[in-house]
């Protein structure tokens, strides 16, 4: 093979390649019209965390599909590497999770807490990132 072609090759093989490189790390279901799921995936974005968003219709049957509990759900869910992050779950968390590989389906952080990733403001409050299994066994896994 001459150097042209085979320096060709390799650039359309690089060209097909790129946008898997800079594929997400997770998709992020969200109802279309809520600011703060962009503002947390933002939040992910900065910390080393890819997200695709998708606008989904039915968040209440997604959930149930992932097995988040009832009184656990916030606005939005994350899928990432295996595991389900329901909520303004901080970035760092996340990757904790990710390297650590617990035997939970995820963690969650109920409702919408001031001061959490994707809802600064004005205000802190205090709350806690909860882990959840299969059995809906849950348990703090952090205070923030």
């Amino acid at each position: 093979m001459n150097k042209r072609l085979y320096w060709a090759a390799a650039a359309l093989a690089v060209s097909l390649l790129s946008p898997l490189a800079a594929a997400a790390d997770g998709v992020m279901h969200k109802d279309p019209y809520c600011g703060c799921c962009t503002a947390w995936a933002e939040h992910m974005q900065k910390n080393g965390v890819a997200l695709q968003s998708r606008n989904e219709a039915d968040m209440s049957a997604l959930k149930a599909r992932l097995k988040v509990p009832a009184d656990l759900r916030s606005c939005h869910t994350a899928e990432i590497g295996g595991y389900v992050f329901e909520g303004h779950v901080p970035a760092d968390l996340v990757k904790k999770v990710l390297k650590d590989k617990p035997k939970i389906v995820g963690l969650a952080v109920p409702g919408m807490p001031m001061g959490s990733p994707g809802m600064e403001g004005p205000s802190k409050q205090p709350y806690q990132v909860l882990s959840f299994d299969e059995q809906g066994r849950r348990s703090v896994y952090a205070t923030r």
